[in-house]
């Protein structure tokens, strides 16, 4: 789409507190502080468009709360954030921490490829991680495999909100058609929630959602 640098891809993280934290970033590990505040309105009009999040809270990942915290592609970025939160174009929240993401301290979570896919691979590991000592704990004796059998329910439906295969694939946001990226080990469930997705996304109006705040998303020389 014309003038955006790059294209950004959408993640869906699942929190406990937050149902969707849609973590905009791009392919490209390198990006500049135009380039996060592109992502950041993206995002945000996928999240608006596609999830129904009214004034998306937007979140810069990093590495404390306070606004002087960063390096300098951070701080660059974050001042470009806070003008369009000012100026009332996005929902600006400031600078999070990785673990406020997944407890819905924002609903935008904008960051670099290289942070948003290490912290999108921590999620999916802790969860594993807490997933293997849960059923430890359960199966360490026969008074707490019984238990189990009484919050069996619970634990399906908990596990549920770690369940890719509902989400199907992230879409790229920025370009003029619907692409989304599916996971190179999707079953057919993945895939058929991929294809929905694609038909959601062409109906939502994000594109021409786009087109129209696209004079936003770039810094003027």
């Amino acid at each position: 789409m014309r003038r955006l640098y790059r294209q950004c891809a959408a993640q869906d993280h699942r929190g406990r507190y937050a149902e969707n934290a849609v973590n905009g970033q791009v392919a490209d590990a390198e990006c500049t502080a135009e380039m996060l505040l592109q992502f950041a309105f993206l995002a945000s009009l996928y999240a608006e468009k596609i999830n129904g999040v009214v004034k998306p809270r937007v979140g810069l990942v990093n590495n404390g709360t306070e606004d002087t915290k960063g390096d300098p592609l951070r701080k660059e970025a974050y001042a470009l954030l806070k003008k369009a939160g000012d100026e009332g174009r996005l929902n600006f929240v400031g600078n999070v921490e990785g673990s406020m993401v997944p407890l819905g301290a924002c609903d935008v979570a904008v960051c670099d490829g290289f942070t948003g896919n290490v912290q999108l691979k921590t999620i999916e590991g802790v969860a594993k991680f807490m997933s293997k000592e849960i059923k430890g704990v359960f199966m360490a004796s026969v008074g707490t495999k019984l238990g189990y059998l009484l919050c069996k329910k619970g634990m399906d439906d908990f596990r549920e909100v770690f369940n890719q295969d509902k989400i199907g694939g992230a879409p790229f946001l920025g370009i003029a058609k619907p692409v989304i990226k599916a996971h190179g080990s999707s079953n057919e469930i993945a895939v058929m929630n991929a294809v929905r997705q694609a038909i959601a996304y062409t109906k939502s109006g994000m594109i021409d959602a786009v087109k129209e705040n696209i004079q936003y998303m770039t810094v003027s020389e």
